[in-house]
């Protein structure tokens, strides 16, 4: 006898106990961290189990893509509404994108974990992260939802902490917890205010439910909106709740930097959609204003500050603030053309955003590994200590150039392929009926053409100091290639971006049942045009071929070649190059990261950052160097936080003195308390 085929609900609900499964698994492997965190094998198992849990939950997320939804409940949790687990395809794509980041993190961790000077604060929290990242997007009530946020960045922050006697270290957990806590008040507040029903409904269904039946005031909407920004931008990086990602990023261990930056600020992206887009019911007109000038401000503030690093892991949490603007522009173009009926536009915006949310992961990962590698060679992260790197670390040096291609949104990589698309999305924007929406949306265009310029800068100077030139300092001129692990999880990561980019309608084709599932619509289907292009709009508007683009640049950059090396090289004379007359083979005398940007500096951070220098003149006679020193301040800093703090502070010495009255003053202000109730209470009613 033939079995039937399987029900689609018992096959959805078998997917969520599947993705359930794998969050247990990595949780019994944070117990095996503990256990062996001082053992060798301790770090094989860790870093091995959770490879193979993370392939296996991407392998599973995959096929849930375009099979429907499945939901569970289980008897635990809050009594009367138990534990809600729901698996669709919004969260299948976010579930690919955590577990391939947490692959490729766990293979690198195989090697690099071999040089942590603290495993025993490392392993048990790595696979913990992973579990609270992989529960996030099987929630499907409030309660489960901020459980799993919280166990998330608890989580993060123990790694951020891990090596707590380095300099800053324990400043930057403080600010990361606290930037944290205040994201979790702001989502809980705005689940407070999307309850549905009169007994307060905190289920995901019948917040849906109430949404549909009632939509939400102007007030309560302006409100929700505010609060998604603030909680999930705080986790994601948004200006100016940024300020935890300059800090905590150099501190955590590279491969755990790589998913704070990669895959966490994309967890945070998936609580802004779930809540804006899903639970909110329709958006508003305006909603997408103040998204997109969120998104556009981020995107230029992050590059700019990424410029005037040194440190190559504060360049790189700066450049995740850059590309977390840059999908949230997608996000909030998507609100104005939802809201406004244009569905085809909505479905192209949504899908760029989604499409850089996975690009993203994969060259922030790249990156990360890549200043890994640098820091397990050299000892060191500041660009004024490196160069040369190319010849001691060819493997290193050849992937991270990808990443720096593809996160400059160089064609034909995977970056240009998904901000291309944005921007196809913004020049939709003339038949938006909004004159608020008319004018926002071309000066936001105008605002991510400037980011997209001062990136290629950014990573240009970062490539070109860090890797080229002369060795300036022993270290880098002594340096040798990581290991194998750390090599096959950069070449993993760059495959990503080169096939991305060749290929992105198998990419794009990918997303779009999350795109159907939230818009209502969806692109169409791309792998299927001719010569593998990719045609957002229409064929005669617009289309792009990564393939093409490769074909053209490798044939000029060969035929380049040859003209140079092979016919141009007759005859040529070889002569020392010109030394502007001061031939001192010193490598102090090339040209540093401070004056690569110095240009830019002087231009924009002048007046964005008071961005300022200080020349110090040797003496007449005096053999030393001339010393500048640079100093810039982020204005989040200068005009919110530190003011906010002084008030805290203000407030908190001021009420210190209640510790300290008599029996007959506590007596008074009791009364006089109680007095101030009854005369509040009286005019209440």
């Amino acid at each position: 006898m033939v079995p039937g085929p399987i029900p689609a609900s018992l096959a959805a609900s078998v997917q969520v106990i599947v993705a359930l499964g794998c969050v247990g698994a990595f949780l019994a492997l944070a117990g095996v961290g503990i256990a062996g965190a001082r053992r060798p094998a301790g770090r094989v198992l860790v870093y091995g189990g959770a490879l193979a849990i993370c392939l296996i939950a991407a392998l599973s997320a995959l096929t849930a893509l375009a099979a429907p939804a499945g939901g569970l409940v289980l008897p635990l949790g809050v009594p009367w509404i138990g534990a809600r687990f729901r698996l669709d395809a919004l969260s299948a794509v976010f579930l690919v994108v955590i577990n391939l980041g947490g692959a490729a993190a766990s293979l690198y961790g195989l090697g690099y974990g071999r040089h942590d000077h603290a495993p025993q604060r490392v392993l048990p929290f790595f696979p913990a992260f992973l579990a609270g990242m992989n529960l996030v997007p099987l929630a499907d009530d409030a309660y489960g939802f901020l459980l799993a946020w919280e166990f998330m960045s608890l989580a993060s922050w123990a790694l951020v902490v891990a090596h707590d006697k380095e300099a800053g270290n324990v400043r930057a957990g403080l600010v990361y917890i606290l930037m944290a806590s205040f994201g979790t008040l702001a989502l809980m507040l705005a689940f407070g205010l999307l309850a549905g029903g009169a007994a307060g409904g905190y289920a995901f269904d019948a917040m849906r439910e109430a949404a549909r039946g009632a939509p939400p005031s102007v007030l309560a909407g302006a409100l929700v909106l505010a609060l998604a920004m603030m909680g999930a931008g705080s986790k994601a990086g948004l200006v100016p709740l940024h300020v935890w990602l300059p800090l905590a990023h150099p501190a955590a261990p590279s491969h755990v930097s790589a998913l704070m930056s990669g895959v966490m600020t994309k967890v945070a992206v998936y609580g802004f959609i779930r809540i804006v887009f899903d639970l909110a019911g329709p958006p508003q007109w305006w909603f997408g204003l103040p998204v997109l000038a969120a998104g556009g401000i981020a995107a230029v503030t992050g590059v700019l500050q990424a410029l005037l690093q040194s440190d190559v892991k504060r360049v790189l949490a700066y450049s995740t603030i850059e590309n977390v603007g840059l999908i949230f522009v997608g996000l909030g173009l998507a609100l104005a053309f939802a809201a406004n009926g244009f569905a085809d536009a909505a479905a192209l915006a949504f899908t760029a955003a989604l499409f850089h949310v996975f690009n993203h992961a994969a060259m922030k990962g790249l990156l990360f590994f890549g200043a890994g590698a640098v820091l397990t060679a050299t000892g060191t992260r500041q660009m004024g200590e490196l160069g040369g790197l190319i010849h001691r670390m060819p493997v290193t040096s050849v992937v991270v150039l990808v990443g720096c291609a593809a996160i400059a949104a160089l064609p034909p990589l995977n970056g240009f392929a998904s901000e291309w698309l944005v921007f196809q999305a913004i020049l939709l924007s003339p038949d938006l009926p909004a004159w608020g929406l008319k004018l926002m949306v071309p000066a936001v265009g105008a605002l991510l053409a400037l980011a997209a310029a001062l990136a290629a800068a950014c990573f240009v100077r970062l490539y070109g100091i860090s890797f080229l030139g002369r060795p300036r300092s022993t270290a880098a001129a002594e340096a040798r290639e990581v290991d194998g692990f750390s090599r096959a999880a950069m070449i993993a990561l760059a495959a990503v971006c080169v096939l991305a980019g060749l290929l992105p309608g198998f990419v794009i084709d990918a997303l779009q049942p999350a795109v159907q599932a939230i818009i209502g619509h969806h692109m169409p289907a791309q792998s299927s045009v001719a010569w593998l292009s990719i045609i957002p709009v229409a064929e005669s508007r617009s289309s792009y071929n990564g393939l093409l683009v490769f074909v053209f640049i490798a044939g000029s950059a060969l035929a380049a070649a040859f003209i140079i090396h092979r016919l141009a090289a007759r005859g040529v004379r070889r002569a020392p190059a010109w030394d502007c007359g001061f031939p001192n083979a010193d490598p102090a005398t090339q040209y540093s990261a401070a004056s690569f940007a110095q240009p830019i500096r002087r231009v924009f951070a002048r007046t964005l950052f008071d961005a300022r220098e200080r020349v110090e003149m040797p003496p007449p006679g005096a053999l030393t160097p001339a010393r500048i020193t640079l100093s810039a301040r982020d204005p989040a800093w200068a005009f919110l936080f530190l003011p906010l703090t002084r008030a805290v502070e203000f407030v908190a010495t001021r009420a210190n003195t209640l510790q300290f009255l008599t029996i007959r003053q506590y007596l008074g202000l009791v009364f006089g308390t109680l007095v101030l109730l009854l005369a509040v209470l009286a005019l209440w009613t």
